[in-house]
C-alpha cells in the first residue's frame, strides 16, 4: 500500500496552518461490529518531511532500475534478459541456464532473511517504502493531485455532479494512469521478449499472444490496484499483514504515539494551563495524512505499513507549537514505556535475535557472491546412449555409446577437447575436439571401447571418466563419470 506524501509542499500543506480539529477523511462505521465495512474512499492528504523524502528516494531507485534495465545492453543484447525460448537468463555478463536453479533458490533465501531481519528491527520498512503496490500508488495519486487538486479539492470533485469539467479532468486522469500502466506492462514483458522486439511491435501492435496477454494482465492490475483498491489491497489481499506480529517484538522499531505525552489530548484554549493538557491538539492530521485511514494514536494496528508519514505531519505541527518534535516517532514498546533515549534504543534493537538474522544472512550472501566469483563457465554432462546395448567390435574389443553434452557459459567461441580414462586399454572412437557458440550447447556422440573381459570374469561394468579441457584456458575443464557395459 501506498501513501501519497511528498516532498514539495502543496498548498495545503500542514505546516501553512494548525488545522482545526476535524475526524478523518473515511467515514466512520457505527458500533456494530461487522464482518466486512464496506469501502469508504481515502482522501490522502499530502505532507513533507524527512520520511516522505526517503519515500520519494525509494520511488525513485526503484523505477529506475525496473524501467532503466531493459535500455542497457551488454555484447550486442539486453544486459538484463530472461530468454525463456533459449532457455537462457543473461544478466549483464553472466549466462545462466535452467539447471543453474541454485543460485535462484540462494537468491530467493536471501530475500527470505533480509524481510524477517528488517522486519525484526524496524518493522514494515519494506510495505512503506519500497513494495510495488507503494510505490505505484505514490506515482497514481501524484498524477491525481497534478491533475485534481489537493485532498480537498479531490473530494469537492467527487461530491460535484457530472460537469464538462469534471469529465474532462477525470478522462485525463485515467488516460494517464492507463498509459502508465500500459508502459509498466511493456517493461515487464521486456525482461523476456527483449526491448528492441516489443518497440518494433507498438506501432502496429503486432505483439504475439503471450506478449499480449501480460502487457494487458501486468497493466490492468497496475491500472486498478494502485488507482482505485490501493490500501484494500494491503488491509484484504497482502498476507504480510497477517503475520508480522510473528516477526516483532518489545524491541522492534516502529511508528507509536507517545500517550504519556500526548494525553490528554484537546484543543489549547487562551488562558488555559498548558500543563492541565497533553501536547496533542487533536487535530487529526495524523489520521488525513495515512494511507490506509488508521489512527495511530490507537496503538499498533496491522493496517499500519511503516510510512511514518503521520510522524512527518505531527513535527510540523510540533514545530508550529514550538513544542518538541517525536509525540509520533519511531521507537519501541520498551523505549516507550521505560522512558529510554535513542542511544539505548538502538542498543537494545541489537539483540540476538536480530544478530543472528544478520550473522545468517550476511554468510549466505558472501556463499552467493563466492559462488558467482568462482562459478566456471563450462557445464558438461555425460549419458549413456540408452538405445544402444554394449556390443562386440573388431579387435577383441567391447564399445559403448555416450551422448556428451557440452555448455559453453561464456559469450565467447570456445573450443574444447573431450578424453577418456579408465582401465587400462581405453579408447576414445569419433571427434573428440568440438567448439561450441556464445552462450551455446554443443551435442556430441562418442564410443568408449575397452578390451573384452577375460574368459571366466564376473565383471560386468566398469567405470570410467570423460574429461572436457578448453583449448584457450587449461584451467577451463569438467570432469564426470559414466558407466561401461560389457555384454552378456
Amino acid at each position: 500500500m501506498s501513501m501519497h506524501n511528498h516532498d514539495t509542499p502543496p498548498s495545503e500543506s500542514p505546516a501553512s496552518d494548525i488545522p482545526a480539529p476535524v475526524s478523518s477523511a473515511v467515514e466512520e462505521t457505527g458500533p456494530e461490529e461487522v464482518l466486512y465495512a464496506a469501502h469508504k474512499k481515502i482522501y490522502v492528504r499530502s505532507t513533507s518531511g524527512i520520511f516522505a523524502r526517503w519515500r520519494w528516494i525509494l520511488v525513485w531507485i526503484t523505477q529506475v532500475v525496473f524501467f532503466g534495465l531493459p535500455w542497457l545492453t551488454w555484447n550486442g543484447r539486453q544486459a538484463v534478459w530472461l530468454n525463456l525460448v533459449e532457455r537462457k537468463f543473461y544478466v549483464f555478463g553472466w549466462v545462466f541456464w535452467p539447471q543453474e536453479v541454485l543460485y535462484l533458490s540462494v537468491l530467493l533465501i536471501i530475500s527470505a532473511y533480509s524481510l524477517f531481519f528488517f522486519t525484526a528491527i524496524a518493522g514494515r520498512l519494506w510495505c512503506g517504502y519500497a513494495c510495488p503496490q507503494t510505490v505505484y500508488t505514490e506515482i497514481f495519486l501524484w498524477i491525481e493531485e497534478k491533475i485534481e487538486g489537493d485532498h480537498s479539492a479531490r473530494m469537492k470533485l467527487d461530491k460535484a455532479p457530472i460537469s464538462g469539467r469534471k469529465f474532462a479532468l477525470k478522462t485525463a486522469k485515467y488516460t494517464i494512469w492507463a498509459v502508465f500502466a500500459l508502459w509498466t506492462g511493456v517493461t515487464f514483458v521486456s525482461y523476456f521478449s527483449s526491448m528492441e522486439g516489443l518497440l518494433k511491435s507498438v506501432p502496429t501492435f503486432g505483439f504475439g499472444p503471450w506478449e499480449r496477454f501480460w502487457i494487458f494482465f501486468y497493466g490492468t492490475f497496475t491500472f486498478v490496484f494502485a488507482g482505485f483498491m490501493r490500501e484494500q489491497v494491503c488491509k484484504y489481499m497482502c498476507p504480510y499483514a497477517r503475520f508480522q506480529s510473528v516477526m516483532f517484538d518489545q524491541d522492534t522499531l516502529i511508528v507509536t504515539y507517545d500517550g504519556a505525552r500526548g494525553e490528554p489530548r484537546g484543543v489549547r484554549r487562551k488562558g488555559e494551563d498548558p500543563a492541565s493538557r497533553g501536547d496533542c491538539i487533536d487535530c487529526g492530521i495524523c489520521v488525513q495524512v495515512c494511507p490506509t485511514g488508521i489512527d495511530i494514536r490507537n496503538g499498533l494496528q496491522y493496517e499500519c505499513i511503516g510510512c511514518a508519514a503521520c510522524v512527518d505531519a505531527c513535527d510540523l505541527i510540533m514545530d508550529k507549537l514550538d513544542l518538541p518534535r517525536g509525540l509520533v516517532r519511531y521507537t519501541t514498546e520498551n523505549a516507550l514505556k521505560r522512558g529510554w533515549g535513542p542511544s539505548e534504543t538502538l542498543n537494545h534493537v541489537r539483540r540476538p535475535r536480530t544478530l543472528i538474522y544478520g550473522t545468517i544472512l550476511l554468510g549466505i550472501i558472501i556463499a552467493f557472491i563466492w559462488g558467482l566469483a568462482t562459478r566456471m563457465p563450462l557445464r558438461f554432462d555425460v549419458i549413456r546412449d540408452p538405445f544402444s546395448l554394449g556390443r562386440e567390435v573388431s579387435g577383441g574389443m567391447v564399445e559403448n555409446d555416450y551422448i556428451l553434452k557440452v555448455m559453453n557459459l561464456a559469450e565467447e567461441k570456445r573450443s574444447f577437447v573431450i578424453s577418456v580414462t579408465g582401465p587400462d586399454g581405453i579408447l576414445l572412437v569419433g571427434d573428440n575436439q568440438v567448439t561450441v557458440d556464445p552462450a551455446g550447447n554443443l551435442e556430441v556422440l562418442l564410443q568408449a571401447r575397452l578390451p573384452k573381459p577375460k574368459e571366466g570374469s564376473q565383471s560386468r561394468s566398469d567405470q570410467i571418466y570423460f574429461e572436457v579441457v578448453s583449448t584457450n584456458d587449461p584451467n577451463l575443464q569438467r570432469r564426470k563419470k559414466a558407466v561401461f557395459l560389457y555384454p552378456n
